[in-house]
């Protein structure tokens, strides 16, 4: 079973390094073979594992030891239970989905063998990170999966916005990453060990050991690390005020953007907290801070997606708050709902993607949904694929979103950790708003008359089989993956692998009022959720279909508020006055001052002017007289003899 443990990231990386070195010499057709059929066989050793997990078999061993330094092993190993073997299933199986995906919408594009080559070291460098036994690899693959999105996100190198892009997740995720970093070196530092079982052991022993950052201000040592490592967390997870980077990573391609945000890279955060919550579990106040963080993430990121027109935009801010409503969760200590919620989210999000892709490609790469309309008719697999991802986006009883979306909720409402309230209440009015800002995205697009031009429309037609059987795999999960809330969420599925104390345990309260999915689905009919959801539908549908006046009327009375939301809030302008200008206004300051003055004035310049006058002073003694040289002589011999005497 180890041999297959190394198989599953392995797999990937063979591809990459096939399609990457040998991608010219093998061609296209034989690129995309090796990597989907490594990527699949990565999945299927994936689904072996998640089998024998099943079975009650776990691992936890070491691969390889890189480095030794002092008592300290920097190690690369496996932790293989129920948490590691989701994570592989999922990510490997939309990871799959996306390579096949890719063979349609990348299909002329001249780095079809580069991106290939990205795109299976991405799945190998998740794979790492979610396999992980120590906080090393951990943060190996979690450097790994940032860089590789740096060079998928600004994979159409020749346009300046994808520049802009890249550079601009490269830098925030940096930010990110520092706090990350530290909090390892402060495992490191009183741990003694970056093994994760000897950590989690340790944890209760230094739960009261405080440290002094400030003079007189004592922080409780474990409440440091935690919020450090969620820095990382939300750079990675793109939770506010660390969300900038998301929303123009579309200027990827469509298959990475899925990839991306579907189930892989943005739930990195989430993974690594509900790995660690035997450290989170031991502070309440990194909890409020998750808990505060991922409330404001969620509701005013989904705020955005109403106003955005750019249909991947719209994808990319439902992912914003999806990753906010797992960040909440996880600040009410209901790990295994966030999971669960990572899992759905995994599958009705690389829909949505993947189907806007599809959307692009019949448009001629338009984007914009203003110039839609009509679809239903023209792309109807399209069309009903994405409509069951909206379903179950929304959380409409029945599909996915609806059995993980609504355990957060009714978790967060029975959490007792401050800043639950103001949590509970952003995640119940997000869920209105995402069903207005999913089925506006499908009422524009798929409903209603064709607005795009009589070229396109004429050239309209349902994309390739490579694009849509993707598109229908992920829709049978996208309905069903919900019905396991049973056993994964409030059984003992992630029993002695998360840890929730008794007194944070929402959850278990929770769970004594769970009999059932089909009991679930009848009481939502009666709760403020599902009647929030319907609402937002139901608001959409009348906007956006049947009196499509109104919204432009809307939008010239709020304007204030529009403008606002439009502009996401300004927080892109503070950071480019604030950060970008406030670096090159200090650059300038160092420039005139340090540089021209001191360095250029002071010490080279001056330097040269010295030499001038004294060879000025010393010349006038350069006459060719014999008397002016000896008494230059002697006035030399008086200065040596002064400074020796005395």
């Amino acid at each position: 079973m180890q041999k297959l443990y190394l198989l599953v990231p392995l797999a990937p990386l063979l591809g990459s390094i096939i399609a990457g070195l040998f991608g010219r010499l093998i061609g296209r057709e034989w690129s995309h073979r090796v990597t989907i059929g490594l990527v699949f066989v990565s999945l299927l050793a994936s689904i072996v594992i998640f089998m024998d997990v099943l079975e009650g078999n776990s691992y936890n061993g070491t691969v390889y030891t890189w480095l030794m330094a002092g008592d300290t092993r920097f190690e690369v190993g496996f932790l293989i239970d129920q948490l590691s073997a989701t994570m592989m299933v999922v990510v490997s199986l939309v990871s799959l989905m996306v390579h096949v995906y890719t063979i349609g919408y990348m299909h002329d594009d001249p780095g079809y063998q580069r991106f290939f080559s990205y795109i299976s070291l991405f799945t190998f460098s998740m794979m790492m990170l979610v396999m992980s036994n120590n906080f090393l690899q951990l943060f190996f693959g979690w450097e790994a999966v940032g860089l590789v999105s740096y060079l998928l996100i600004g994979f159409w190198y020749t346009r300046p916005t994808a520049i802009y892009a890249n550079m601009k997740a490269f830098l925030v995720n940096r930010v990110g990453d520092f706090g990350f970093l530290l909090g390892i070196g402060m495992v490191l530092a009183y741990f003694g060990t970056l093994d994760y079982v000897s950590v989690f052991v340790q944890a209760p022993e230094i739960a009261n050991e405080k440290i002094e950052l400030i003079s007189g201000v004592p922080w409780f040592v474990i409440t440091l690390i935690c919020i450090l490592l969620f820095i990382g967390a939300m750079g990675k997870s793109a939770q506010f005020p660390l969300h900038v980077w998301l929303p123009d990573s579309m200027e990827g391609p469509t298959p990475i953007s899925a990839l991306i945000h579907a189930a892989t890279m943005v739930t990195a955060g989430i993974f690594m907290v509900a790995r660690m919550s035997p450290l989170f579990e031991l502070s309440d106040t990194a909890l409020s801070v998750i808990l505060i963080i991922g409330g404001i993430t969620t509701l005013f990121m989904a705020l955005v997606a109403v106003v955005q027109n750019d249909i991947k935009r719209v994808v990319a801010y439902s992912t914003l708050s999806q990753l906010g409503y797992m960040t909440v969760a996880l600040g009410a200590s209901a790990y295994s709902a966030a999971i669960f919620h990572l899992m759905t989210h995994a599958f009705f999000k690389a829909v949505l993607f993947l189907g806007a892709g599809s959307v692009i490609i019949a448009m001629h790469h338009e984007q914009n949904m203003q110039k839609m309309g009509g679809l239903k008719a023209y792309m109807p697999i399209t069309y009903w694929t994405m409509f069951v991802a909206a379903l179950a986006s929304a959380g409409v009883p029945g599909f996915s979103g609806f059995f993980s979306k609504d355990a957060i909720i009714e978790a967060v409402h029975f959490a007792n950790i401050p800043g639950s309230s103001f949590a509970y209440f952003c995640v119940l009015v997000t869920v209105f708003v995402t069903a207005l800002y999913t089925f506006r995205l499908i009422f524009m697009t798929f409903h209603g008359k064709p607005r795009m031009d009589k070229h396109t429309q004429s050239h309209l037609h349902e994309s390739p089989w490579v694009v849509t059987v993707p598109l229908v795999v992920l829709a049978i999960p996208t309905i069903s993956a919900g019905w396991f809330i049973g056993s994964m969420v409030f059984g003992d599925y992630f029993n002695n692998v998360i840890h929730v104390l008794p007194q944070h345990d929402a959850i278990e309260k929770l769970s004594a009022e769970f009999t059932g999915i089909g009991a679930m689905m009848l009481h939502a009919l009666t709760t403020a959720p599902f009647w929030l959801s319907i609402g937002g539908i139901f608001t959409a549908w009348y906007l956006y279909s049947a009196r499509t006046d109104i919204p432009a009327k809307i939008r010239a009375r709020f304007g204030l508020i529009y403008n606002i939301l439009d502009r996401k809030y300004y927080i892109d302008e503070l950071y480019s006055w604030f950060f970008a200008g406030g670096t090159r206004a200090l650059g300038t300051t160092l420039w005139k001052f340090c540089d021209i003055k001191i360095i250029d004035g002071f010490f080279v310049n001056g330097a040269a002017r010295m030499v001038v006058l004294t060879a000025s002073m010393v010349r006038r003694y350069q006459t060719g007289y014999i008397y002016h040289y000896a008494f230059s002589m002697i006035v030399g011999i008086l200065i040596i003899l002064t400074f020796w005497l005395y």
